[in-house]
């Protein structure tokens, strides 16, 4: 299985990480989260892998989370992992999966744990 990256071409992060994965001369299979985002059943494995919550996956700077009042402490994991599917705008990115696990790229260096 070739590693993954979710990718936002738009953000200098994933940007920066790509280019990691690349200079390592690995080509991962790039998921444009923006366009295709991850399906529920996707989504619970990632944050499991990341060993995240959805909320700690969630970009609260973005206007939609303002927008859906997902700062709300009473959402259930559901409810927000619904939030991120329907505005993938929300997902934190970008995210490596690899066969020995998933980072986040935040820094792009944190992606060599699972290389």
């Amino acid at each position: 299985m070739p590693p993954t990256i979710y990718h936002n071409p738009r953000c200098s992060k994933s940007r920066q990480t790509l280019q990691l994965l690349h200079e390592k001369g690995i080509e991962p299979e790039v998921i444009e989260y923006l366009k295709t985002p991850p399906d529920k059943v996707t989504l619970k494995i990632i944050l499991e892998q990341l060993g995240l919550t959805p909320r700690q996956l969630m970009r609260t700077n973005e206007q939609a989370y303002k927008d859906y009042g997902l700062d709300d402490p009473s959402l259930s994991d559901d409810e927000l992992i619904d939030a991120m599917i329907a505005h993938p705008i929300l997902i934190e990115r970008p995210i490596v999966l690899t066969e020995k696990g998933a980072a986040l790229g935040r820094p792009p260096e944190t992606v060599q744990k699972v290389l």
